[in-house]
């Protein structure tokens, strides 16, 4: 690709975690990253840490462009502004990962629903709706080049009991949202996939591989089997890039699968595997249409 045609792509929650770790591996390739959320202050951040400015500086360091683009994803002219904002700036969009999802507290914590506090909702909020407006203003744009990828980071939980029925919803709806945009944009060649990722070694994860157990617990073989985030992102980049790009439009898919059919490992050669066999097969879109 020529440097005035260098793919432009922005990944939404990624200020950490996921969504850091595909911001960074697309920036691996030259691609210029806008890399949204929320933390823009590292002496107030989450306690995780992160900022957007510092996964900019990540982006940049790795080979790419970074820019920092502060963005409340439950403030829908945030969001408009941060399209708009691009489209000045960049003419062109190429990529956008639909990541930004918010994580309640309880989201893991045992018990039935009704014992937990609708906070739970939130993820509905700030992960399914959120991913639909952002999509809503990132259409027009990359419409206009054709040639783009909308990827939302997905889970076994859209098939499966995993926290409950709102993190069910939520992943159910976004695989879904997945299947109808890309009817939406197939005439515009634009692609658009859900994608199962599998556990993922994030800040919030990385205390369970530190426990002198952990590997001998029941999570012992998803935790052996762990996807770096940047994994994930070498994932997206590919799919983008693959003349199969359109072939795959319209689908759920686990991202070990497409890894393994790309030829992408982790850094130390590392081939993460499917857990189909466990945990299930991705929904398959129907081929009916009424418009």
């Amino acid at each position: 690709m020529s440097e005035d045609k260098k793919r432009v792509a922005v990944v939404t929650g990624a200020s950490r975690g996921v969504g850091k770790g595909i911001a960074v591996a697309l920036g691996a390739s030259g691609t210029t990253v806008y890399v949204t959320g929320r933390s823009t202050d590292e002496s107030k951040s989450h306690p995780l840490g992160g900022t957007v400015y510092a996964t900019a500086e990540a982006v940049t360091r790795a080979g790419g462009f970074g820019l920092a683009a502060p963005c409340d994803h439950s403030n829908d002219e945030d969001v408009r502004l941060l399209f708009e904002r691009i489209a000045n700036e960049q003419g062109r969009l190429d990529i956008l990962v639909n990541n930004a999802t918010a994580i309640p507290r309880e989201l893991a914590k045992p018990g039935p629903f009704w014992e937990k506090s609708l906070d739970l909702l939130r993820i509905l909020d700030v992960g399914q709706r959120s991913h639909y407006v952002a999509s809503y203003y990132a259409a027009p744009l990359m419409s206009r080049t054709g040639g783009g990828l909308i990827a939302f980071t997905s889970s076994y939980g859209g098939r499966i009991y995993m926290h409950g029925p709102a993190y069910g919803a939520g992943k159910a709806g976004i695989d879904k949202m997945a299947m109808d945009m890309a009817i939406d944009l197939r005439e515009h060649d634009v692609a658009a996939v859900s994608l199962w990722l599998g556990f993922v070694r994030t800040e919030r994860n990385e205390p369970l591989f530190q426990h002198p157990d952990a590997m001998k617990g029941p999570y012992g073989k998803f935790l052996a089997n762990a996807e770096s985030p940047e994994f994930i992102g070498h994932v997206i980049g590919a799919m983008h890039a693959d003349e199969k790009r359109m072939d795959r439009s319209g689908r759920v898919l686990i991202a070990a699968e497409i890894a393994e059919e790309l030829g992408i490992c982790e850094a130390d050669g590392r081939q993460p595997k499917s857990n189909r066999d466990l945990l299930g097969a991705p929904p398959e879109p129907s081929p009916v249409v009424i418009r």
